[in-house]
């Protein structure tokens, strides 16, 4: 059954605001940053839903949704590679606006719209499809976390980056590739590739490894000692603990045996 066009809740110059007054960008900035999300955004949903979604967008915005070309099936990380590169800024930055732009679309959107669009992207979405449905998901920038790991263990800004991607691979590893799906929704895009990795290296199946054997696998990964492996990850557990929310850091470290105690902070 065909559904009657929505004029839409919001006109063009409300939804640029919403998104300029989330990022802080010019109306000039604000509008690249509509134009390339919603472009990658159209490559990404269905034919029908992408129908749906120009039916309720204000007429000023309908050009970047439609296209004649086919959708595409991509990850969370490729959509914002592809955003970053429309708008020439770096994946954290373009992270930023999207969220901006998935917000602003929660309030030109009815309910079920918005419903149908998170059901229409892969869970990997979930942390932009939130800031449609209202359900804003802080997410610490991976600038500020790799800064906190470095004051934690004296290392510079390279050292901080190799030793949080050792962790964090070896991390993957061990626990449920789920979990680390989860994971991954409340981690910035940066920190995402060692955590894909760790997926990958373990075929999706946790792997069982002693605190030794996990040690080690940090130390090989970033070349360093058994010692400096050991201050490094208790830094980066200490780090992902204020990043994610308790529930997420709860459901990480209940995967691991009690000997991983050492490395995790408590309250």
């Amino acid at each position: 059954m065909l559904c009657r066009a929505r004029s839409a809740a919001v006109d063009y110059e409300e939804f640029l605001e919403t998104v300029s007054r989330q990022t802080g960008l010019d109306a000039e900035a604000a509008e690249r940053a509509i134009q390339a999300t919603l472009e990658t955004l159209a490559r990404r949903l269905s034919k029908g839903e992408s129908r749906d979604l120009l039916r309720q967008l204000p007429a000023e915005l309908k050009s970047y949704v439609y296209t004649d070309e086919g959708s595409e099936a991509f990850d969370v990380d490729e959509f914002l590679r592809r955003v970053a590169e429309r708008e020439q800024v770096d994946v954290e930055e373009a992270e930023r606006r999207a969220r901006a732009v998935f917000w602003a679309l929660g309030g030109a959107l009815d309910a079920k719209e918005v419903a149908d669009l998170g059901a229409d992207l892969p869970e990997d979405f979930d942390p932009l499809v939130a800031e449609a449905q209202r359900r804003h998901v802080e997410v610490m920038r991976s600038s500020e976390f790799l800064t906190r790991v470095a004051r934690r263990t004296g290392l510079d800004a390279e050292g901080a980056e190799r030793a949080t991607a050792a962790v964090l691979e070896t991390l993957a590893e061990r626990i449920a590739a789920g979990e680390v799906r989860d994971l991954i929704r409340e981690l910035p895009v940066r920190l995402h590739p060692p955590l894909r990795r760790g997926i990958a290296n373990s075929s999706g199946t946790a792997t069982r490894m002693g605190l030794e054997e996990f040690l080690r696998r940090v130390a090989e990964r970033e070349g360093v000692s058994l010692d400096q492996a050991r201050e490094h990850a208790a830094a980066v557990f200490a780090t992902l603990r204020e990043a994610v929310t308790v529930d997420e850091f709860f459901d990480v470290t209940v995967q691991l045996p009690d000997e991983y105690w050492a490395l995790i902070p408590h309250p």
